[in-house]
């Protein structure tokens, strides 16, 4: 399926970096919503006379929404193509952050945020599938690692924007927003050329039928490994540096900082991936992450060498991330939707799976054993990103 769309001959490059950026804010308000929750569950218990752990139920609730949406609707996509889906899902994401706001309590919150996780599980795989439809032949994995950088704006400015402005004009502020950029991505999109889309018509919509796809088992086996990886120790990173090297809690915005910037300026090497192909950096970035990883829970005990480190695997992570994405969506062919609507559901069970192993391990050995267990998780994915190659041969 190739849905490439057909740009203004007035200005098609300064077209594409209108859409690029649209979708990168897509991911962004996506991305901010799923972070947002701790920072400013103080603020929300407070107002609502109840508990941070129940805020959490709400976040929970998100989580749960997101894989649920992306594998039940992502199979859409294939039929009603990505920017008719990624137009649908931001509508109800818009809705559903405006309730958020308005929630008079627990329940209402609880709500209003699994609906906007079935319309993330949605937007997600839509706006992928839609950035690699808007990209020029032969740079795809540009165009992509472009949208990606809204992960590291919701990481930022999700974290560290989200608590100042509750602290400033109080959490429901937060979420109004959010709803006020998810309109201004829905305005972008209405002026986004229309692309091009061969419904898939045949076969039904059972999204675990993508799995039968060669090779998307062993991707998502990847993913999992690579997410596992950096939700445990990402996760417990800033509590490692509260509670073992004594730093303030403002300390964990080093943190982001820090990844985020070496995520964000791994975008410029995406142009290799182009060239040289996803199915050669795959293991090379699993690898090198994999070291990354080892050398963490090796310098664990050092808070500027801990943060150098961590900017190293941000961006190892950028290619890791692009390379996976990538590889799906050339091998889904018709299927794209369905094919990364499962990559999206895998993502956030594993993240929920690296909270409760990350957990364990932190409290047995502390964070140099979490960061062990991320290494040998990655580990994993390179030795499976090997048995690939055999089999993609004639693959970018």
């Amino acid at each position: 399926m190739t849905n490439h769309v057909q740009h203004t001959p007035a200005s098609p490059s300064l077209q594409l970096h209108r859409d690029t950026a649209t979708l990168m804010a897509a991911i962004g308000i996506v991305g901010a919503n799923s972070l947002l929750m701790g920072p400013i569950a103080p603020g929300i218990a407070a107002a609502l006379g109840i508990s941070i752990g129940e805020v959490l139920r709400a976040a929970a609730a998100y989580g749960l929404g997101t894989a649920l949406g992306a594998v039940a609707l992502a199979p859409l996509i294939d039929r009603i193509g990505p920017q008719p889906a990624l137009r649908a899902a931001l509508a109800v994401l818009f809705v559903a952050l405006g309730a958020s706001a308005a929630a008079p309590g627990l329940l209402a919150l609880i709500a209003a945020q699994g609906l906007a996780g079935l319309a993330a599980g949605a937007a997600l795989p839509a706006t992928y599938a839609l950035a690699v439809a808007i990209a020029p032949a032969g740079r795809e994995s540009v165009i992509l690692g472009r949208v990606l950088i809204g992960w590291t704006l919701s990481l930022v400015g999700g974290v560290a924007g989200a608590a100042l402005l509750a602290d400033i004009a109080g959490w429901r502020m937060v979420y109004l927003v959010l709803a006020a950029l998810c309109l201004g991505v829905l305005l972008g999109l209405s002026r986004m050329p229309k692309a091009d889309h061969a419904p898939v018509t045949d076969g039904p919509l059972l999204p675990f039928h993508a799995v039968r796809i060669a090779q998307v088992p062993r991707l998502l086996m990847i993913n999992a490994m690579f997410m596992l990886a950096f939700y445990s120790v990402y996760g417990l990173m800033g509590a490692h540096l509260v509670d073992v090297l004594g730093q303030p809690l403002r300390a964990t915005g080093w943190i982001a900082l820090s990844y985020g910037a070496g995520f964000g300026l791994a975008a410029f090497g995406d142009p290799l991936i182009d060239r040289f192909g996803a199915r050669r950096i795959m293991p090379l970035a699993m690898g090198l992450i994999a070291l990354i990883l080892t050398a963490i829970s090796l310098l664990a005990g050092a808070l500027i060498p801990l943060l150098s480190v961590t900017f190293l695997w941000g961006l190892a992570n950028h290619f890791g991330l692009n390379v996976v994405v990538a590889r799906l969506t050339n091998v889904a062919g018709r299927h794209r939707g369905a094919v990364l609507g499962l990559y999206s559901g895998v993502t956030y069970l594993s993240a929920s799976a690296a909270a409760l192993i990350g957990a364990a391990l932190y409290a047995a050995d502390g964070f140099a054993l979490v960061a062990r267990f991320g290494a040998g998780a990655v580990f994993l994915g390179l030795i499976l990103s090997l048995t690939l190659l055999p089999s993609l041969k004639n693959a970018s």
